[in-house]
């Protein structure tokens, strides 16, 4: 089956992203619309700074709900920075491995520190699908 792919061929190419100062509003609003579990961080140059999950995002309410504040806050306050990436040349089969052996769902994706995609558990699941297909026509 799969024995060595190029990421770049499977990533996706426009992670939706966020900044550090964006509050956790706009987070919320971005994963709700676009249907993604998490949002990638990045500064004024496009470069990862961090990851946001949902459950981030739920932490960064129920917080403010605690402290009856309202003040939900800003990414940075909740974003997670030490964040496992690959390079955009990656062998697929050994990101998926890693992300297997850390239980992680996404992957930054980066050229030189810069964020130029993510690969996730869906865009692997279609890898292998693709493959298969492939096989199948192949072997009829």
């Amino acid at each position: 089956m799969l024995r060595s792919v190029d990421l770049s061929d499977y990533m996706l190419h426009d992670p939706v992203t966020i900044t550090v100062e964006d509050d956790m509003f706009t987070a919320i609003g971005l994963i709700h619309d676009h249907k993604v579990s998490g949002l990638c961080v990045v500064d004024e140059q496009g470069m990862l700074v961090g990851v946001l999950s949902e459950l981030d995002c739920l932490r960064a309410v129920l917080s403010a709900t605690y402290n009856e504040n309202g003040d939900v806050g800003n990414a940075s306050a909740y974003m997670t920075v030490d964040v496992d990436f690959c390079d955009v040349h990656a062998d697929l089969v050994d990101v998926a491995d890693d992300m297997l052996k850390k239980g992680h769902r996404r992957r930054p994706v980066l050229d030189h520190g810069k964020l130029v995609g993510q690969i996730t558990c869906r865009q692997l699941l279609r890898v292998v699908s693709h493959f298969n297909e492939t096989a199948a026509a192949a072997s009829e």
